[in-house]
This record gives C-alpha cells, sequence and structure tokens, in this order.
C-alpha cells in the first residue's frame, strides 16, 4: 500500500502537488516548489485547488491561507465550509471588523447573522 499524501501550494506559481505526510522528524523542514524553488504551503489532504488561470480562485485561496485557514479532513468527511469567492471573503470581513470576531472564525462561518 503506497504511503498517504497530501497537498501543498505554491501561490506564486498557482501549482498544487501532492507529497508525502511529513514525518515527525520532517515538520520544520522547508518543501521547495519544483517550478520556482520557493517555499510550498502545506494546506491539507481535502484541498481541490482552483484552475491555474482562475486568478480570483487563487486570491481568494492566498487570503484563506494567510489567515491560517487549511483544509484538513474533520471526522465527518470533508473540511467545513471555506469562501469560495471574494465576494464572500469582503462579506465575511466586513462582519468581522463590525462584531469585532476574529477574522479567521468569521472566513468559517458558512452563514452570517
Amino acid at each position: 500500500m503506497s504511503p498517504a499524501k497530501t497537498a501543498y501550494v505554491c501561490l506564486p506559481c498557482r501549482a498544487s502537488y501532492k507529497q508525502q505526510y511529513p514525518g515527525p522528524r520532517d515538520r520544520d523542514r522547508v518543501r521547495p516548489c519544483p517550478r520556482c524553488a520557493g517555499p510550498l504551503i502545506h494546506v491539507g489532504s481535502a484541498f481541490a485547488p482552483p484552475r491555474r488561470r482562475d486568478t480570483a480562485g487563487w486570491r481568494t485561496l492566498s487570503v484563506l491561507l494567510h489567515a491560517g485557514i487549511r483544509f484538513h479532513k474533520s471526522c465527518c468527511g470533508g473540511p467545513g465550509y471555506r469562501p469560495r469567492t471574494l465576494a464572500e471573503v469582503r462579506e465575511r470581513m466586513a462582519y468581522a471588523r463590525a462584531t469585532g470576531e476574529p477574522f479567521a472564525r468569521a472566513l468559517l462561518r458558512p452563514e452570517l447573522p
């Protein structure tokens, strides 16, 4: 049986790569991008990348990753709700500013009150 794999992303290249999970000794190791040699970001095993030419999708993904949100599987399936468009990100950003809720938590809300 082959080892389990997880997704890594290079934002400047707009590329996603499946690689083995980091072992206990490899957790702090930076994995280089095969295209540009920049650092890859570990995004989780439940990640589905946008198409390379979808600039709005990659911009949305960049906001999510910089907020510390990843795509790890939960006990009941996928990672849960994640905004897919910049409009959804803007709505949640405005809600977070108005209510004082942390930005990362507001991004994960499926519905805004």
